[in-house]
């Protein structure tokens, strides 16, 4: 792999940012009980005529709101257990529920545009690489502009179905359910296939030796990644090393491709709601969540590299299970 493991990542376990995110996430399951609970006593103290929904932070973000959703993004956007579902149920921990209209705008655009602090994050850490694809559209390095073709070749699948799909994903899809379903399914996947990506991630090529067929191949499964939950960086790992690349190849193209993907969406969010966020949410409560997904992001693709150069998947598989089920088990309790 060619990104180097930081004098910090050596110090810490790879375990550490697992442990530290499932505490954030528990902590925030029980504030969630605990503001589910109030509300539940607000109800029943002023009666049947206030609807609990009436209750709901629509129109404001304050700053821990945003620290913890730039924390969540950060540390999940470039793992493969899915950041868009994380910030969902995440955004239910925090009872932030807005309906339909310019508050639900305002908070979906919102979570998108957080993601500038992981895109941020990437691009210093693998500084060198974006360098070499910056030569290539200059024409000075071959291997920068193969690279460039293979990230417009695997962007193009989703970047076209992100947009025809947009209704009925919004409709349908960002909710913890189909989140959960996701969770389930891909951890079930990574439990069963983890030995294989190992195994076969072991004989590929090299990140430098691309073909526009493996980037196709990548950017076909990545369209899978638009169902919440499913995660864009386990889609697009594992097609890498199933289309013949290197664990390492696959993940640093993984992260090369994150930073269009990433780009494109957010661009898009700001452009269609980027005044509705200040309107909403003000300056400080986005910066916040920024900052926080780059430092987060920073920390987990750096612990990230160094856990993939020992051991395989199979922990996030575990763990995308666990968080599957505890999801339904707060949705049947009413919590969230």
């Amino acid at each position: 792999m060619t990104l180097p493991a930081s004098p910090t990542s050596r110090r810490l376990h790879p375990r550490f940012v697992l442990l530290s995110f499932v505490a954030l996430v528990l902590l925030l399951a029980v504030g969630a009980f605990a503001r589910h609970t109030r509300a539940d006593a607000v109800q029943a103290s002023v009666g049947p005529l206030v609807r609990a929904s009436d209750t709901t932070r629509v129109d404001s973000l304050g700053w821990a709101d945003g620290l913890a959703l730039g924390v969540v993004e950060g540390i999940t956007e470039y793992l493969p257990i899915s950041s868009t579902g994380h910030l969902i149920v995440t955004e239910r921990f925090l009872d932030l529920n807005p309906p339909d209209g310019d508050a639900k705008d305002a908070l979906d655009s919102y979570t998108v545009v957080i993601q500038v602090g992981a895109i941020l994050a990437v691009l210093l850490l693998y500084r060198r690489r974006v360098g070499q694809i910056l030569s290539g559209v200059a024409g000075r390095s071959d291997t920068g502009r193969r690279l460039l073709i293979s990230i417009v070749i695997a962007f193009v699948p989703v970047g076209l179905l992100a947009k025809a799909l947009e209704g009925p994903i919004s409709d349908h899809l960002l909710s913890p359910a189909p989140v959960a379903i996701a969770w389930i399914v891909g951890g079930v996947a990574l439990l069963g296939g983890s030995q294989w990506l190992r195994r076969k991630g072991r004989t590929g090529s090299p990140l430098e030796e691309i073909t526009l067929r493996q980037a196709a191949i990548i950017g076909a499964v990545q369209a899978f990644s638009l169902w919440p939950g499913v995660s864009r960086s386990l889609v697009t790992i594992v097609g890498g090393v199933a289309a013949g690349l290197t664990i390492g190849a696959a993940v640093e193209f993984s992260f090369l491709l994150g930073l269009a993907t990433l780009s494109a969406a957010t661009a898009y969010e700001i452009v269609k709601n980027g005044s509705t966020i200040v309107d909403r949410f003000g300056i400080g409560a986005p910066l916040v969540g920024i900052i926080a997904a780059f430092v987060a992001a920073a920390a987990a693709v750096n612990l990230f590299v160094e856990y993939l150069n020992r051991r395989d998947l199979r922990i996030f598989g575990a763990y995308r299970i666990v968080a599957g089920l505890l999801v339904f088990v707060l949705l049947t309790a009413n919590v969230i």
